[in-house]
Order: structure tokens, then C-alpha cells, then sequence
């Protein structure tokens, strides 16, 4: 029976991916023994297949995609680009792990390739990051929502959605449908209040 061999450290899992992608590679951390990449938007696709397929690399899995806003990183004191998408890949053959990370370029309309031709595993990750975070996957041959309604408005991941939504849904028997309305929910103060008594716990 085949063993995996021992994991290249994090430091020797570096250098080499830092080989094989060059300048591709816009900065390069590695924490709590783990890298994360950083590239630009432009070499996004082609450095996911450079992972995939270079010899010290051979991520052949994707584990998650996910979609972050930076827009209040850093209480509110972060100045770079808003929305990023994180992938965490896996190489089964060489037992070693890496996460890449790329900023979409605008702001108000981000776009980002997708990797779903590179590892079909990004299907539903990537219309996941659509549907919450608005991020678009250019390329993907079926980018729709997937967790809210079909008539849904906004993205409900977004630092800016409102916590109710902006609108709410309902069954209507009268007209036989679901029906939307604007909201009813009331704002409340969500800071719990504790009242003592007076000499809690034997204090005067």
C-alpha cells in the first residue's frame, strides 16, 4: 500500500511555488504554517493552472472558494480594493495545501475569471460568491444564485446589505402566491441591559 510522503514545510512549499509562478506572484505570506498568494486579476486563470499543473505544485483539488469584503477591514481604516475572492487548493500527490487569493479590480462592478474550467469543484463555490458577495465569475457557464429566492435584491454578504433585507416575502392565500413586501420588522437596540438590584452580590 502507497504512503503519502511527508508535507514540504511551508517555507520549502514557498520558494517553490514562488519557482514556478515568477512575477505572477504579487506577494507571498506564510503564517501558522500556512501560504497564502496573493496575485493580480489579470494572471488570475493562468496562475490557478500553473498550480494545478507544475511539478512541485500538482494542486490537483480544489477544497473552497469563498468571496470576503474588505470594506470595513480594519475598522474601517483599510484603503485597497473591496471585494477578494479566496481559493484553497489541495495536491493529493505531494500532501501539501495552499491558499490564493485575488482582488477584483473594480468596485462597483467586480469581476473575476473563473477557475470552474480548472477545477469543476469551483461550480457551486463560485455561484455561491456570486449570489452573497455579487462577485461575477467571468466564464462561468451557469452563474445564477443559489441559496436566496429567485427575485431576491442584493447580496446579503455585503458589509452594506441591511440586516433585514430590503424587502420581505410572504404567502398571500387571497392571491394564491408568494408576495413582496417592504419590510415590517421594527429596528431594535440589540445591546442587552442588566439591571441589579440593589447590594448585588453583598457590594454597597
Amino acid at each position: 500500500m502507497e504512503t503519502l510522503s511527508p508535507p514540504a514545510s511551508a517555507s520549502q512549499l514557498g520558494e517553490t511555488i514562488a519557482l514556478v509562478l515568477g512575477d505572477k506572484a504579487k506577494s507571498m505570506k506564510i503564517a501558522l504554517g500556512e501560504v497564502t498568494v496573493l496575485v493580480a486579476a489579470a494572471d488570475y486563470a493562468a496562475v490557478a493552472t500553473l498550480l494545478r499543473d507544475a511539478a512541485g505544485c500538482k494542486f490537483e483539488q480544489l477544497i473552497d472558494l469563498c468571496g470576503l469584503d474588505y470594506s470595513e477591514y480594519k475598522n474601517g481604516q483599510y484603503d485597497g480594493l473591496r471585494y477578494c475572492v479566496a481559493v484553497h487548493l489541495l495536491s493529493l500527490s505531494l500532501n501539501q495545501r495552499v491558499r490564493l487569493k485575488v482582488f477584483c479590480p473594480d468596485d462597483d462592478f467586480p469581476v473575476i475569471d473563473s477557475v470552474n474550467g480548472i477545477w469543476n469543484a469551483a461550480n457551486w463555490f463560485e455561484r455561491e460568491a456570486f449570489d452573497l458577495y455579487g462577485i461575477v465569475f467571468e466564464g462561468h457557464n451557469d452563474l445564477r444564485r443559489i441559496l436566496t429566492d429567485y427575485g431576491f435584491i442584493g447580496h446579503p454578504f455585503r458589509k452594506d446589505f441591511p440586516t433585514t433585507g430590503h424587502v420581505e416575502m410572504r404567502y398571500d392565500a387571497e392571491q394564491k402566491r408568494v408576495i413582496y413586501q417592504p419590510v415590517t420588522i421594527e429596528p431594535r437596540e440589540m445591546i442587552p441591559r442588566v439591571i441589579r438590584e440593589d447590594n448585588y452580590g453583598g457590594l454597597q
